[in-house]
Protein backbone atom coordinates (compact mmCIF):
# COMPACT_ATOMS: atom_id res chain seq x y z
CA UNK A 1 0.00 0.00 0.00
CA UNK A 2 1.72 3.47 -1.41
CA UNK A 3 2.12 5.84 1.16
CA UNK A 4 3.60 9.50 0.52
CA UNK A 5 5.77 11.59 3.41
CA UNK A 6 3.74 14.76 2.63
CA UNK A 7 5.39 17.03 5.94
CA UNK A 8 8.51 16.46 7.95
CA UNK A 9 10.22 18.89 9.71
CA UNK A 10 9.19 20.78 13.07
CA UNK A 11 7.01 19.53 15.08
CA UNK A 12 8.10 17.21 18.25
CA UNK A 13 6.30 14.82 20.27
CA UNK A 14 2.86 17.22 20.11
CA UNK A 15 2.52 17.15 16.84
CA UNK A 16 0.51 13.87 16.68
CA UNK A 17 -3.23 13.74 17.96
CA UNK A 18 -3.71 13.02 21.59
CA UNK A 19 -0.61 14.17 23.10
CA UNK A 20 0.49 16.81 25.50
CA UNK A 21 3.62 17.63 27.09
CA UNK A 22 5.05 20.36 29.58
CA UNK A 23 9.06 21.02 30.73
CA UNK A 24 10.00 22.71 34.28
CA UNK A 25 12.57 23.81 36.36
CA UNK A 26 12.59 22.24 39.71
CA UNK A 27 16.18 22.62 40.70
CA UNK A 28 17.86 19.67 40.24
CA UNK A 29 20.54 20.86 37.57
CA UNK A 30 22.96 22.74 39.07
CA UNK A 31 22.31 27.19 39.16
CA UNK A 32 24.19 29.15 37.27
CA UNK A 33 24.35 32.59 35.50
CA UNK A 34 20.55 33.24 34.25
CA UNK A 35 17.91 31.73 34.30
CA UNK A 36 16.45 28.22 36.37
CA UNK A 37 17.11 25.55 33.74
CA UNK A 38 14.46 23.44 32.66
CA UNK A 39 15.09 19.66 34.26
CA UNK A 40 11.77 17.97 34.04
CA UNK A 41 9.93 16.86 31.32
CA UNK A 42 6.29 15.05 31.21
CA UNK A 43 4.52 13.97 27.83
CA UNK A 44 1.19 12.62 28.43
CA UNK A 45 -1.42 10.86 26.54
CA UNK A 46 -5.31 11.98 26.83
CA UNK A 47 -5.68 8.40 28.35
CA UNK A 48 -3.96 4.93 28.16
CA UNK A 49 -2.07 4.38 24.63
CA UNK A 50 -0.21 1.74 23.68
CA UNK A 51 3.55 2.12 25.00
CA UNK A 52 6.71 0.10 24.03
CA UNK A 53 10.17 0.74 25.23
CA UNK A 54 13.46 -0.71 24.75
CA UNK A 55 16.55 -0.35 26.66
CA UNK A 56 20.39 0.31 27.55
CA UNK A 57 22.29 -3.37 27.81
CA UNK A 58 23.87 -2.09 30.04
CA UNK A 59 24.47 -4.57 33.57
CA UNK A 60 24.62 -1.77 35.32
CA UNK A 61 21.22 -0.31 34.72
CA UNK A 62 19.60 2.37 36.52
CA UNK A 63 16.65 2.72 38.74
CA UNK A 64 14.24 4.39 35.64
CA UNK A 65 14.85 1.67 33.40
CA UNK A 66 14.33 -1.29 36.24
CA UNK A 67 10.84 0.68 37.19
CA UNK A 68 9.77 1.21 33.42
CA UNK A 69 10.31 -2.18 32.52
CA UNK A 70 8.36 -3.77 35.19
CA UNK A 71 5.45 -1.05 34.35
CA UNK A 72 5.48 -1.96 30.57
CA UNK A 73 4.85 -5.32 31.99
CA UNK A 74 2.30 -4.93 34.75
CA UNK A 75 0.25 -2.62 32.20
CA UNK A 76 0.57 -4.88 29.42
CA UNK A 77 2.20 -2.38 27.39
CA UNK A 78 -0.07 0.26 27.99
CA UNK A 79 0.89 3.54 29.49
CA UNK A 80 -0.40 7.82 29.98
CA UNK A 81 2.84 9.90 30.60
CA UNK A 82 6.51 9.61 30.35
CA UNK A 83 7.96 11.46 33.28
CA UNK A 84 11.65 12.25 32.57
CA UNK A 85 14.35 14.34 35.14
CA UNK A 86 17.27 15.58 33.97
CA UNK A 87 20.72 16.72 35.84
CA UNK A 88 20.92 13.48 37.85
CA UNK A 89 21.19 9.42 36.60
CA UNK A 90 19.77 7.98 39.54
CA UNK A 91 22.30 5.20 38.44
CA UNK A 92 23.87 2.87 41.27
CA UNK A 93 22.24 4.59 43.85
CA UNK A 94 20.43 1.37 45.62
CA UNK A 95 17.21 0.13 47.09
CA UNK A 96 17.09 3.91 47.98
CA UNK A 97 17.46 5.13 43.99
CA UNK A 98 14.46 2.74 43.05
CA UNK A 99 12.49 3.66 45.66
CA UNK A 100 12.99 7.32 44.24
CA UNK A 101 11.79 5.91 40.58
CA UNK A 102 8.75 4.19 42.06
CA UNK A 103 7.88 7.25 43.95
CA UNK A 104 8.26 9.11 40.77
CA UNK A 105 5.81 7.32 38.85
CA UNK A 106 3.02 7.81 41.90
CA UNK A 107 3.80 11.74 42.08
CA UNK A 108 3.18 11.76 38.42
CA UNK A 109 -0.04 8.51 38.23
CA UNK A 110 -1.51 10.78 41.81
CA UNK A 111 -1.49 14.12 39.28
CA UNK A 112 -2.66 12.14 36.19
CA UNK A 113 -5.34 10.22 37.94
CA UNK A 114 -3.91 7.23 36.48
CA UNK A 115 -2.09 4.28 38.00
CA UNK A 116 1.13 3.93 38.62
CA UNK A 117 2.21 1.49 36.06
CA UNK A 118 0.54 3.32 33.49
CA UNK A 119 3.60 5.71 34.00
CA UNK A 120 6.86 5.32 32.64
CA UNK A 121 9.81 6.93 33.97
CA UNK A 122 13.52 8.42 32.51
CA UNK A 123 16.70 9.99 34.10
CA UNK A 124 19.71 11.71 32.43
CA UNK A 125 23.08 13.10 34.27
CA UNK A 126 25.25 12.40 36.67
CA UNK A 127 26.06 8.92 38.01
CA UNK A 128 26.52 7.81 41.49
CA UNK A 129 24.17 10.95 43.50
CA UNK A 130 21.13 10.20 44.78
CA UNK A 131 17.77 12.17 43.38
CA UNK A 132 16.13 14.29 45.31
CA UNK A 133 12.45 13.43 45.56
CA UNK A 134 11.04 16.33 46.93
CA UNK A 135 12.27 18.44 44.09
CA UNK A 136 11.18 15.64 41.50
CA UNK A 137 7.91 15.82 43.58
CA UNK A 138 7.49 19.66 42.76
CA UNK A 139 8.59 19.60 39.59
CA UNK A 140 5.50 16.93 38.64
CA UNK A 141 3.30 19.21 40.03
CA UNK A 142 4.49 22.11 37.88
CA UNK A 143 4.51 20.22 34.95
CA UNK A 144 1.12 18.27 35.23
CA UNK A 145 -0.58 21.84 35.60
CA UNK A 146 1.04 22.97 32.33
CA UNK A 147 0.93 20.22 30.20
CA UNK A 148 0.01 21.44 26.65
CA UNK A 149 -0.03 20.39 23.38
CA UNK A 150 2.00 23.14 23.20
CA UNK A 151 4.47 22.19 25.31
CA UNK A 152 6.96 19.77 23.33
CA UNK A 153 9.89 22.82 22.94
CA UNK A 154 9.48 23.08 26.65
CA UNK A 155 10.02 19.13 27.28
CA UNK A 156 12.47 18.54 24.63
CA UNK A 157 14.55 21.17 27.21
CA UNK A 158 14.47 19.93 30.02
CA UNK A 159 15.76 16.59 28.96
CA UNK A 160 18.48 17.71 27.61
CA UNK A 161 22.21 17.43 29.99
CA UNK A 162 25.54 18.56 27.74
CA UNK A 163 23.77 18.45 24.52
CA UNK A 164 24.41 21.86 22.81
CA UNK A 165 20.56 21.86 20.58
CA UNK A 166 17.37 20.46 21.66
CA UNK A 167 16.50 17.46 19.31
CA UNK A 168 12.50 17.51 17.40
CA UNK A 169 10.87 16.88 14.52
CA UNK A 170 7.65 15.27 13.15
CA UNK A 171 6.44 13.79 10.07
CA UNK A 172 2.96 13.67 8.71
CA UNK A 173 1.89 10.57 6.32
CA UNK A 174 -0.78 10.26 3.63
CA UNK A 175 -1.75 7.07 3.06
CA UNK A 176 -4.82 5.85 1.19
CA UNK A 177 -6.76 5.08 4.91
CA UNK A 178 -6.10 8.90 5.77
CA UNK A 179 -3.22 11.16 7.10
CA UNK A 180 -0.98 9.90 10.23
CA UNK A 181 1.73 11.92 12.23
CA UNK A 182 4.95 10.57 14.05
CA UNK A 183 6.68 13.05 16.19
CA UNK A 184 9.44 12.38 18.56
CA UNK A 185 12.22 13.72 20.71
CA UNK A 186 15.94 13.08 21.91
CA UNK A 187 18.82 14.23 23.93
CA UNK A 188 22.31 12.72 24.05
CA UNK A 189 25.57 14.11 23.14
CA UNK A 190 28.14 11.88 24.81
CA UNK A 191 28.34 8.44 26.29
CA UNK A 192 26.59 7.29 23.35
CA UNK A 193 26.52 4.14 21.99
CA UNK A 194 23.35 2.46 22.72
CA UNK A 195 23.48 -1.14 21.12
CA UNK A 196 19.77 -1.94 22.86
CA UNK A 197 23.66 5.89 25.09
CA UNK A 198 23.35 8.96 27.48
CA UNK A 199 20.56 8.91 25.64
CA UNK A 200 16.90 8.95 25.70
CA UNK A 201 14.19 8.87 22.83
CA UNK A 202 10.16 9.35 22.70
CA UNK A 203 8.91 8.51 19.77
CA UNK A 204 4.63 9.24 19.58
CA UNK A 205 2.09 8.50 16.67
CA UNK A 206 -2.01 8.74 16.03
CA UNK A 207 -1.67 5.52 14.39
CA UNK A 208 -3.73 2.63 15.89
CA UNK A 209 -1.58 -0.05 17.05
CA UNK A 210 -1.40 -2.38 19.66
CA UNK A 211 1.25 -2.84 21.99
CA UNK A 212 2.90 -5.96 20.97
CA UNK A 213 3.11 -4.58 17.50
CA UNK A 214 4.11 -1.41 18.51
CA UNK A 215 7.12 -3.11 20.00
CA UNK A 216 7.86 -5.04 17.60
CA UNK A 217 7.90 -2.07 15.07
CA UNK A 218 10.33 -0.16 17.59
CA UNK A 219 12.70 -2.79 17.81
CA UNK A 220 12.96 -2.95 14.14
CA UNK A 221 12.74 0.95 14.03
CA UNK A 222 15.99 1.48 16.85
CA UNK A 223 18.22 -1.10 14.79
CA UNK A 224 18.52 0.89 12.11
CA UNK A 225 18.53 4.04 14.03
CA UNK A 226 19.08 4.91 17.61
CA UNK A 227 21.51 1.24 17.30
CA UNK A 228 23.35 2.65 14.44
CA UNK A 229 24.89 5.67 15.93
CA UNK A 230 28.63 6.61 18.39
CA UNK A 231 29.96 9.15 20.23
CA UNK A 232 32.40 7.54 21.79
CA UNK A 233 31.60 3.66 22.02
CA UNK A 234 30.35 3.91 25.79
CA UNK A 235 26.59 2.49 26.58
CA UNK A 236 25.28 4.13 29.11
CA UNK A 237 23.28 2.80 32.30
CA UNK A 238 19.64 4.73 31.50
CA UNK A 239 19.28 4.21 27.92
CA UNK A 240 15.57 4.18 26.89
CA UNK A 241 13.72 4.40 23.46
CA UNK A 242 10.14 5.13 24.56
CA UNK A 243 7.14 4.56 21.61
CA UNK A 244 3.35 5.72 22.25
CA UNK A 245 0.39 5.24 20.21
CA UNK A 246 -2.67 7.26 20.81
CA UNK A 247 -4.98 6.29 17.55
CA UNK A 248 -6.32 9.25 17.03
CA UNK A 249 -5.84 9.28 13.30
CA UNK A 250 -7.68 6.23 12.90
CA UNK A 251 -5.22 4.86 10.69
CA UNK A 252 -4.89 1.28 11.63
CA UNK A 253 -1.78 -1.02 11.78
CA UNK A 254 -1.62 -4.67 11.99
CA UNK A 255 1.62 -5.30 10.73
CA UNK A 256 5.60 -4.82 11.95
CA UNK A 257 6.84 -5.21 8.66
CA UNK A 258 3.98 -2.04 7.51
CA UNK A 259 5.68 0.54 5.45
CA UNK A 260 2.90 3.07 6.30
CA UNK A 261 4.20 3.22 9.99
CA UNK A 262 7.78 2.03 9.47
CA UNK A 263 8.56 4.43 6.97
CA UNK A 264 8.00 7.49 8.91
CA UNK A 265 9.24 6.44 12.22
CA UNK A 266 12.48 5.00 10.71
CA UNK A 267 12.50 9.24 8.92
CA UNK A 268 11.95 10.63 12.83
CA UNK A 269 14.16 8.18 14.43
CA UNK A 270 16.96 8.34 11.79
CA UNK A 271 16.79 12.09 12.04
CA UNK A 272 16.66 12.29 15.97
CA UNK A 273 19.43 9.54 15.73
CA UNK A 274 21.99 11.71 13.72
CA UNK A 275 21.05 14.73 15.43
CA UNK A 276 22.53 13.10 18.58
CA UNK A 277 25.59 11.94 16.06
CA UNK A 278 25.57 16.02 15.14
CA UNK A 279 25.45 17.22 18.83
CA UNK A 280 28.26 14.89 20.30
CA UNK A 281 30.40 16.06 23.13
CA UNK A 282 32.88 17.89 21.43
CA UNK A 283 31.88 16.97 17.19
CA UNK A 284 33.08 19.20 14.66
CA UNK A 285 31.90 16.74 12.23
CA UNK A 286 28.85 14.03 11.06
CA UNK A 287 30.36 11.34 9.36
CA UNK A 288 28.08 8.28 7.49
CA UNK A 289 30.56 5.12 7.95
CA UNK A 290 29.37 2.80 4.91
CA UNK A 291 30.71 -0.63 5.18
CA UNK A 292 30.06 -2.89 1.84
CA UNK A 293 31.06 -6.58 0.60
CA UNK A 294 30.36 -7.88 3.88
CA UNK A 295 30.00 -12.11 3.98
CA UNK A 296 27.27 -12.00 6.35
CA UNK A 297 24.57 -9.12 7.98
CA UNK A 298 26.73 -9.69 11.29
CA UNK A 299 30.15 -9.11 9.60
CA UNK A 300 28.66 -5.60 8.40
CA UNK A 301 28.00 -4.44 11.37
CA UNK A 302 31.01 -5.91 13.01
CA UNK A 303 32.86 -3.56 10.91
CA UNK A 304 31.01 -0.55 10.63
CA UNK A 305 30.77 -0.08 14.67
CA UNK A 306 34.84 -0.94 14.74
CA UNK A 307 35.24 1.48 12.55
CA UNK A 308 33.10 4.27 13.81
CA UNK A 309 34.37 3.44 17.26
CA UNK A 310 37.92 4.14 16.33
CA UNK A 311 39.64 6.96 18.22
CA UNK A 312 42.26 6.94 15.36
CA UNK A 313 40.04 6.91 12.27
CA UNK A 314 38.09 9.89 14.51
CA UNK A 315 40.89 11.72 14.96
CA UNK A 316 41.85 11.74 11.74
CA UNK A 317 39.06 12.84 10.38
CA UNK A 318 38.98 15.93 13.03
CA UNK A 319 42.25 16.84 11.85
CA UNK A 320 41.42 16.47 8.53
CA UNK A 321 44.10 14.13 7.31
CA UNK A 322 42.95 11.04 4.56
CA UNK A 323 44.73 8.36 6.37
CA UNK A 324 42.62 5.49 4.55
CA UNK A 325 45.35 2.98 6.32
CA UNK A 326 43.26 3.48 9.31
CA UNK A 327 40.17 2.83 8.46
CA UNK A 328 41.85 -0.73 6.65
CA UNK A 329 43.27 -1.25 9.99
CA UNK A 330 39.90 -0.60 11.85
CA UNK A 331 38.33 -3.09 9.22
CA UNK A 332 40.67 -5.71 9.39
CA UNK A 333 40.98 -5.84 13.10
CA UNK A 334 37.16 -5.90 13.74
CA UNK A 335 36.92 -9.69 13.56
CA UNK A 336 34.95 -9.33 10.18
CA UNK A 337 35.49 -11.56 7.15
CA UNK A 338 38.05 -9.34 5.53
CA UNK A 339 40.28 -10.08 2.31
CA UNK A 340 42.86 -7.17 1.70
CA UNK A 341 43.30 -7.80 -2.18
CA UNK A 342 39.69 -7.18 -2.96
CA UNK A 343 39.31 -4.49 -0.05
CA UNK A 344 38.78 -0.67 -1.23
CA UNK A 345 38.45 2.65 0.56
CA UNK A 346 36.83 5.82 -0.53
CA UNK A 347 36.23 9.26 1.45
CA UNK A 348 33.10 10.78 -0.16
CA UNK A 349 33.23 9.97 -3.72
CA UNK A 350 37.43 9.58 -3.87
CA UNK A 351 38.53 6.31 -3.74
CA UNK A 352 42.14 5.94 -1.91
CA UNK A 353 42.43 2.18 -1.75
CA UNK A 354 40.76 0.14 -4.61
CA UNK A 355 41.15 -3.72 -4.48
CA UNK A 356 44.60 -3.63 -2.20
CA UNK A 357 46.18 -1.31 -4.77
CA UNK A 358 46.70 2.42 -2.49
CA UNK A 359 46.06 5.41 -4.59
CA UNK A 360 47.57 8.17 -2.48
CA UNK A 361 47.94 10.82 -5.54
CA UNK A 362 44.43 11.21 -4.61
CA UNK A 363 45.24 12.63 -1.18
CA UNK A 364 44.60 16.04 -1.90
CA UNK A 365 41.29 15.38 -3.66
CA UNK A 366 40.43 13.54 -0.40
CA UNK A 367 41.74 16.09 2.77
CA UNK A 368 38.95 18.97 0.44
CA UNK A 369 36.22 15.89 1.73
CA UNK A 370 37.04 15.68 5.26
CA UNK A 371 37.36 19.61 5.46
CA UNK A 372 33.34 19.52 5.27
CA UNK A 373 30.65 19.25 7.87
CA UNK A 374 29.43 16.07 6.68
CA UNK A 375 31.19 13.30 5.48
CA UNK A 376 30.99 9.54 3.87
CA UNK A 377 33.64 7.39 4.23
CA UNK A 378 32.92 3.85 2.41
CA UNK A 379 34.98 0.42 3.11
CA UNK A 380 34.26 -2.81 1.34
CA UNK A 381 35.79 -5.32 2.96
CA UNK A 382 36.90 -7.72 -0.08
CA UNK A 383 34.93 -10.31 0.30
CA UNK A 384 32.49 -10.37 -2.47
CA UNK A 385 29.47 -10.53 -0.26
CA UNK A 386 26.40 -8.67 -0.69
CA UNK A 387 25.53 -7.43 2.88
CA UNK A 388 26.12 -3.68 3.93
CA UNK A 389 25.94 -1.71 7.00
CA UNK A 390 25.80 1.83 7.78
CA UNK A 391 26.39 3.73 10.92
CA UNK A 392 26.83 7.30 11.94
CA UNK A 393 29.97 8.82 14.17
CA UNK A 394 31.77 12.12 14.46
CA UNK A 395 35.02 13.25 15.47
CA UNK A 396 36.92 13.24 18.23
CA UNK A 397 38.16 16.87 19.03
CA UNK A 398 39.98 18.13 22.42
CA UNK A 399 36.71 19.81 22.99
CA UNK A 400 35.51 16.20 23.87
CA UNK A 401 37.98 15.47 26.35
CA UNK A 402 37.82 18.91 28.40
CA UNK A 403 33.66 18.04 28.51
CA UNK A 404 34.29 14.82 30.29
CA UNK A 405 37.60 15.85 31.90
CA UNK A 406 35.84 18.40 33.98
CA UNK A 407 31.89 16.60 34.12
CA UNK A 408 32.00 16.27 37.51
CA UNK A 409 33.49 19.49 38.55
Amino acid sequence: METTISRIGEGGVTTPAGFRAAGVSCGIKKAGAGPPRLDLAIVAADGAVAAAGIFTTNRAVAAPVVVSRDHLARSGGRAVAIVTNSGCANACTGAAGLQVARDMAAAAAAALGCDPAQVLVASTGVIGVQLDIAKVRAGISAASRALSVDGSADATLAIMTTDPFPKSCAITVDTPRGPLTVGGMAKGSGMIEPRMATMLGYLTTDAVIAPDVLARILTRVADETFNAITVDGECSTNDSVFALASGRSGVTITRDDDPTILEPFTAVAGHLAREIVRGGEGATKLVTVRVTGAASHGDAWLAARTIANSPLVKTAIHGGDPNWGRLVAAAGRSGAAFDIDGASVHIGDVPLFVKGVPHDERAERAAQVLASREIAVTVDLGTGGAHQATMWTCDFSAEYVKINAEYRT
